[in-house]
């Protein structure tokens, strides 16, 4: 993500009377649950953040009052110009998967992929679609927009296994 934008997180609840609290792990801070030390507002099992920024940088989950845990996801928040939109949530086997490299301004430029740092194609119009995934396909990718940078590094999980966790943003949405 880029830093400046707000994002929305929910735990699904199978069990409302589960109490399912969000929390996160940063670079600073170890298990802190959404509330205004991360900038946001606690509503329920959800958490809204107003402007991310890369001290948010982190994996975030939920947790039940009786101390269950939900998979988690890894959430980068960057300052620099390039970012790869990829799945926060591991991507299930035989799927499609679609990497988007973009700027702030633009997703549609002619941007390089790269899995686990070799070079795999250019895209003209930024996107980049894997057809049918299989566990070979998990790994780290990043991207390159000549003139413009290069992207953080982001994994890419591939399961055979479902997995519920919601993940909104302004700027991108990730249905799982």
């Amino acid at each position: 993500m880029f830093r400046g934008q707000s994002v929305s997180l929910s735990c699904e609840e199978d069990d409302s009377s589960a109490g399912w609290t969000l929390r996160r792990n940063t670079s600073d801070k170890t298990g802190t649950e959404c509330g205004v030390d991360w900038g946001g507002i606690s509503a329920g099992s959800s958490c809204n953040i107003g402007l991310m920024v890369p001290g948010d940088s982190g994996v975030y989950w939920c947790e039940s009052r009786e101390g269950a845990t939900s998979n988690s996801i890894t959430i980068t928040v960057t300052g620099g110009p390039v970012i790869l939109q990829s799945p926060v949530l591991p991507v299930m086997e035989g799927e499609d998967l679609t990497l988007t490299c973009r700027t702030e301004r633009s997703s549609n430029l002619p941007a390089g992929f790269y899995k686990d740092g070799s070079f795999i194609r250019t895209e003209p119009a930024g996107h980049m679609t894997i057809h049918h995934v299989s566990r070979s396909d998990e790994g780290l990718y990043k991207c390159l927009i000549s003139s413009v940078g290069e992207s953080p590094p982001s994994w890419v999980s591939v399961t055979g296994e479902e997995v519920t966790f919601d993940f909104r943003s302004s700027f991108i949405q990730i249905f799982t």
